[in-house]
C-alpha cells in the first residue's frame, strides 16, 4: 500500500457510493475513477477536493447539497398530459422523451408517473433537489505520469455536455 499523500500532481484513483437522504444507494462506482489531483477534473460535491491530504485506503464521507450535486428540482421541467395524447412508445415508466424548446435546444425528459389517465414527464435529474452522502474509498495514490492529466478523469470518458462527472 502506498504511503503517498494526495496533493497537486498526484494520480488518484477512487471508488464511491452515493446515498440519498434515506440511506438508499442511488449510484455506485466499484471500478476506480482516476484523475490527476489539481487538474480540471471535477467530481460531484467537490469530493475531488475532499480527498486532499488523504492516502490510499482512506475513506471519506462528503455531504452534498443540491447546489453542489444535481441542482434544485425545477418544477418548470415537469409536464403532464392525457395518456391518449401521448404516443404508445412513451406510455411506460422510465421511457425517454426528447423535447425541443423554442431555441432549438433538445433535452431528455423521462416518464416518471402514469396515473388517473395522465402521464408525467420530468426533465430534472433524478437526484435534483436531494441531499446526498458520498462515501469515497481511495484505491491508489502515486506520482502522475507526464500527460496523464489529459487521459484520466473527464478526459478518459467520452461524454456529452459539461466536463464533469456527476
Amino acid at each position: 500500500m502506498s504511503d503517498e499523500i494526495i496533493q497537486p500532481g498526484k494520480y488518484v484513483a477512487l471508488t464511491y457510493t452515493i446515498h440519498d437522504e434515506h440511506g438508499n444507494v442511488v449510484e455506485q462506482h466499484d471500478m476506480p475513477i482516476g484523475f490527476v489531483y489539481g487538474s480540471d477534473t471535477e467530481l460531484i460535491g467537490n469530493m475531488d477536493k475532499a480527498v486532499a491530504g488523504k492516502r490510499q485506503g482512506d475513506q471519506v464521507e462528503v455531504k452534498v447539497s443540491p447546489a453542489q450535486g444535481f441542482g434544485d428540482h425545477d418544477p418548470d421541467l415537469t409536464f403532464s398530459d392525457r395518456l391518449e395524447n401521448v404516443p404508445p412508445q412513451f406510455r411506460q415508466l422510465g421511457a425517454e422523451v426528447q423535447m425541443q424548446n423554442d431555441q432549438g435546444e433538445v433535452k431528455s425528459f423521462f416518464v416518471t408517473r402514469i396515473a388517473d389517465g395522465e402521464l408525467t414527464v420530468d426533465g430534472n435529474h433524478p437526484l435534483a433537489g436531494k441531499e446526498l452522502l458520498v462515501r469515497v474509498t481511495i484505491t491508489e495514490v502515486r506520482d502522475a505520469m507526464p500527460g496523464e492529466e489529459q487521459v484520466s478523469g473527464i478526459h478518459a470518458v467520452q461524454m456529452q455536455g459539461p466536463g464533469t462527472i456527476n
